[in-house]
């Protein structure tokens, strides 16, 4: 019943922001956030823990701030998405500015496929959906959600420009078949995770469980690491960046997925840095913090049981 209920409610948020003028649906975005912010203590003190951590020199009312801020910019970001999936596809593209366009080309001229990375950072669900329109169609590696008819709706925004989700099962020789294919994967790395697959790699200075699926596939494949970021320039506008692709280390090197993967949390923690509020700061993405934060349940919860 609560499933449905949430799958519901999004359901009427769509068609209640689809007529909406855009700066009420951004003012809604933040009432959310700042509510969340306000009620939800476990996830605030997360996100004040983590920026005490990564930020010590910072005043304390500047820290609360940034997740003061961060907690509306994810609201935001629930109401810009929900907005940017009732448009058509040239309203999407009117509302993207590409910065770095021929990056992302230039990789893909190489013939090897194209793996994309970027983090819980600004607007990337608007950045796969803007570039399937602006260069092609990519896949996109993404978690399930426990909600199943939920997940049904997201995965419908997702691919409605063409994109494809790619969950677990199977993963690695899906992405494999579209890179050797010539096509685009992305992925995040910013996301705690367990298991084989997990690599620690320092992030604002502490280490941190990171995916090294990234670099594998990478010097596995020889397919270009282009790093990128959707920023938003105000009135309803999206800039989407493409960085310069990500160096490899020497693949004969015994630390060569280490070096990538360090080198890739680089770029993102370079991106965090110039602008903290628009980063996941309530995710529990160390875990060597106070031990009473262990008991707040995690951001992804179907994340944390994998």
């Amino acid at each position: 019943m609560r499933q449905r209920l949430e799958y519901l409610l999004v359901r009427v948020l769509v068609a209640v922001v689809r007529p909406m003028p855009d700066p009420i649906v951004r003012a809604l975005g933040s009432l959310l956030g700042l509510a969340f912010y306000t009620i939800d203590r476990g996830h605030r003190r997360i996100a004040e823990s983590n920026l005490a951590a990564a930020f010590p020199l910072r005043p304390k009312h500047e820290r609360r701030a940034i997740a003061r801020h961060a907690f509306e910019h994810f609201g935001r970001l629930l109401f810009e998405l929900l907005k940017f999936s009732t448009l058509t596809s040239d309203q999407m593209l009117a509302r993207s500015e590409f910065d770095g366009e021929d990056r992302a080309r230039h990789a893909y001229a190489q013939g090897k496929g194209v793996l994309f990375f970027t983090g819980h950072f600004g607007f990337w669900e608007l950045h796969a959906i803007a570039h399937a329109l602006q260069i092609e169609p990519i896949g996109v590696l993404a978690r399930a959600l426990d909600n199943e008819p939920l997940n049904g709706l997201l995965e419908q925004i997702r691919q409605r420009t063409g994109n494809t989700v790619i969950y677990r099962q199977g993963t690695i020789r899906r992405v494999l078949r579209m890179l050797h294919s010539g096509h685009g994967v992305a992925l995040l790395i910013d996301q705690h995770i367990q298991g084989p697959d997990a690599i620690h790699v320092d992030f604002f200075q502490r280490p941190a469980a990171t995916t090294s699926a990234l670099a594998a596939l990478a010097l596995r494949t020889g397919a270009p690491v282009v790093p990128v970021f959707a920023l938003p320039i105000g009135r309803g506008r999206f800039r989407m960046v493409y960085e310069h692709p990500v160096e490899p280390p020497h693949a004969d090197s015994e630390q060569a997925v280490r070096e990538f993967t360090q080198r890739c949390t680089d770029v993102l923690e370079m991106y965090v840095r110039r602008n903290p509020d628009l980063w996941l700061w309530m995710h529990r993405r160390w875990r060597d913090g106070e031990p009473s934060l262990d008991r707040i349940p995690g951001m992804f919860p179907a994340a944390e049981r994998d």
